[in-house]
């Protein structure tokens, strides 16, 4: 069991399947794992008894023969800004700390339908504001790598084991990238075999390159927002943290698609697709964006992506340099678009119509006031200001309606690549492994957030899928990754370059040591 459940969902799937091993063991397994890493602090909740009632109506329907798909069966988790029913959603605040929806979000509603199984909500940035995971009501999350908790329950190749346990400081640790950095640690730990993000300048990707995952942002508007509490409108999208490529596909497959709840979801019917194991990339031509090799991109990273580079042109594939001239302005532009949207969301958190209220207050102002102030963290109310300040009459122009025409700058960027017969780029996706913690506090949010989300947040801008790809451990045991990105509606395309480049690189394997550990 220890090993089926860091296995891909493929293979758990075709021994449920042929009745070799039942649901219920795999998610009791699963609840089980989820104890051992509370240390890492991945879950904001753990749904036991709706785990259980999944399990058990899996069981069922493998006994009659009649599972719903792959999926049916499959532990997965849920990053807590989506709306589950008759479960708690925080977005790690404790603004919403005592909600509780009375209705799915339809990505979760599109999983339930096919049979997988809940194991649990996932930690986050407050609100989904920040690229570590450590602004969380709840506290910050860690990353497994270089953990005390890998040390005692995880094992991986001799090599990768042996920087692991020589560079592990008990005085410090690595943060797991956010904001669904619960969700990555879910994974990458085995608590569940994949997990739902979201994704508005990196959120998926960044934590999926500082824990060895695959994290796919598709195309804006592929998969349905609705039940995701918005940051950025125009920007969100669901992410999906998984192990591997075909994993990631398989999610996919199951969570798009036209949805008449959300209006800005494509209303045409998507079209699954597999990728072949034996794949050909000599068609493929490959733009490396020079704008990427940016002032504070790590040496190992660099290495990394030339590394790649190399492998893809011995593959036969295409590859030239291409330039995205405007990607320098992303960051500005999005600091301003995300605290104008948020300012916008969050003004419903008033103490009168969602969320906490003060128990204490003389008036409606103060009610309002002392609600918000207690409500809210740090990183939220600053945002919140400053995205005021950016709307107001006399600075809507200047800041707002500049950062529109900027985006609309970076968009066309993209396109001039793909009309120039580029078909996906190769990107870094963080400029480093991940940071130790103290070393990431050491900077304000938004400098966390302009370094960290540098690669990733321009593909928001845009609205085009990307993906991270892990490709191999830095000296000091981390994992490092790079990006594939693609045009809209592209996915099949990009994964299938991301496959291969897995297929190539053979990033380690994680394992649990020994089952006994868990009983």
């Amino acid at each position: 069991m220890n090993k089926l459940l860091t296995a891909s969902i493929k293979e758990v799937s075709q021994k449920i399947n042929a009745g070799d091993v039942r649901s219920s063991d795999i998610t009791k397994a699963a609840i089980k794992v989820t104890s051992i890493i509370k240390p890492l602090n991945a879950y904001i909740s753990i749904t036991n008894e709706t785990a259980k009632k999944h399990a058990e109506s899996s069981d069922s329907r493998q006994k009659d023969c009649s599972l719903l798909g792959k999926l049916d069966g499959i532990p997965i988790a849920i990053k807590d800004n989506y709306c589950t029913r008759s479960h708690p959603t925080t977005c790690a605040s404790k603004m919403l700390s005592s909600f509780i929806p009375t209705y799915d979000a339809t990505v979760y509603q599109n999983l339930k339908n096919v049979g997988a199984v809940l194991i649990g909500k996932t930690n986050l940035d407050e609100f989904a504001m920040g690229s570590g995971t450590i602004d969380s009501y709840y506290g910050p999350t860690k990353n497994l790598w270089n953990s005390d908790v890998f040390k005692k329950y995880y094992s991986c190749n001799s090599q990768a084991k042996e920087h692991i346990q020589q560079n592990t400081d008990a005085h410090s640790w690595h943060i797991a990238g956010g904001s669904s950095g619960g969700s990555a640690v879910a994974v990458a730990t085995g608590s569940c075999y994949a997990a739902i993000g979201s994704d508005t300048g990196g959120s998926t990707r960044n934590p999926a390159s500082y824990c060895g995952l695959v994290g796919l942002k598709p195309t804006y508007g592929l998969v349905s927002r609705y039940g995701l509490i918005p940051l950025v409108n125009s920007m969100d999208v669901p992410g999906i943290l998984t192990r591997n490529i075909d994993d990631a596909v398989l999610i996919l497959n199951n969570v798009a698609g036209p949805d008449g709840f959300d209006s800005t979801c494509f209303q045409k019917k998507y079209i699954p697709f597999d990728i072949p194991d034996t794949i050909d990339i000599s068609n493929f031509r490959i733009g490396i964006p020079k704008e990427y090799k940016e002032k504070n991109l790590s040496l190992e990273v660099q290495e990394c992506w030339d590394e790649v580079s190399q492998y893809l042109r011995e593959g036969g594939a295409s590859l030239s340099t291409v330039s995205l001239p405007h990607t320098n302005y992303s960051i500005m532009c999005y600091t301003v678009l995300n605290r104008c949207d948020v300012a916008s969301n969050l003004a419903c958190y008033d103490g009168m119509e969602y969320g906490h209220r003060s128990d204490e207050w003389s008036s409606v102002h103060n009610l309002y006031r002392k609600t918000r102030s207690e409500g809210f963290g740090k990183i939220v109310k600053e945002r919140i200001l400053v995205g005021n300040y950016f709307l107001l009459e006399e600075n809507y122009e200047e800041y707002y309606v500049k950062a529109m025409k900027i985006r609309r700058l970076i968009s066309d960027d993209f396109n001039t690549v793909w009309n120039n017969n580029i078909d996906l780029l190769l990107t870094p996706t963080t400029l480093t492994g991940a940071p130790k913690y103290n070393d990431f506090i050491s900077m304000d949010n938004q400098t966390q957030c302009s370094v960290q989300d540098y690669c990733t947040q321009p593909a928001n801008m845009a609205g085009i899928p990307a993906v991270n790809v892990p490709i191999k451990l830095s000296k000091n045991g981390l994992p490092l990754s790079l990006q594939l990105m693609g045009p809209p509606l592209k996915e099949k395309e990009l994964l299938t370059v991301a496959k291969w480049i897995e297929q190539r690189v053979q990033f380690p394997k994680i394992e649990l040591k020994d089952l006994s550990l868990l009983e």
